[in-house]
């Protein structure tokens, strides 16, 4: 993890969906952003990739074999490290086309989702908690509707 702030990691991916040197400055400025917001300060680091590794991933962890959009791993222990995020860039540019906005800003709707659970939450046991995190932090940060209220659509 580098020292000043959060980190971002491109890999396997596909040439049609390599975001732009500016683009990957927003999005390195983001998770700064959203680890002061959202998870205590305590820096992340985020993997984007492609579908395959993102299926691997959640193969290799969760015990399902399918690709997913985000998957999050929360530090084992208690650290200066908050976790690390898997984000697929396939599933991102497809959720992007499908709700009619910017691949960056179905990533970072991505990263705001997989940071709150870095942090602990879980919209599946919580009654409402990390739904409504999401929500103002979406609000706050100027982003489209998250996963959570789109799941609930």
């Amino acid at each position: 993890m580098s020292p000043e702030g959060s980190s971002l990691v491109f890999r396997a991916v596909p040439k049609s969906l390599r975001l732009a040197a500016g683009d990957k400055a927003k999005l390195k400025t983001f998770a700064n952003e959203l680890s002061r917001r959202a998870g205590g300060g305590r820096p992340f680091c985020c993997l984007l990739a492609d579908d395959e590794t993102l299926r691997g991933l959640n193969r290799e962890f969760r015990k399902k074999d399918y690709t997913t959009d985000v998957l999050s791993f929360p530090a084992i222990s208690p650290s200066s490290e908050l976790g690390e995020l898997a984000i697929s860039i396939e599933r991102a540019a497809e959720q992007a086309r499908q709700y009619g906005h910017a691949l960056l800003d179905e990533v970072r709707i991505l990263m705001v989702h997989g940071v709150l659970h870095l942090a602990g939450m879980d919209h599946e046991t919580d009654r409402g908690e990390m739904a409504r995190a999401e929500r103002k932090l979406r609000s706050d940060l100027g982003l489209p509707v998250g996963l959570i209220a789109r799941a609930s659509q």
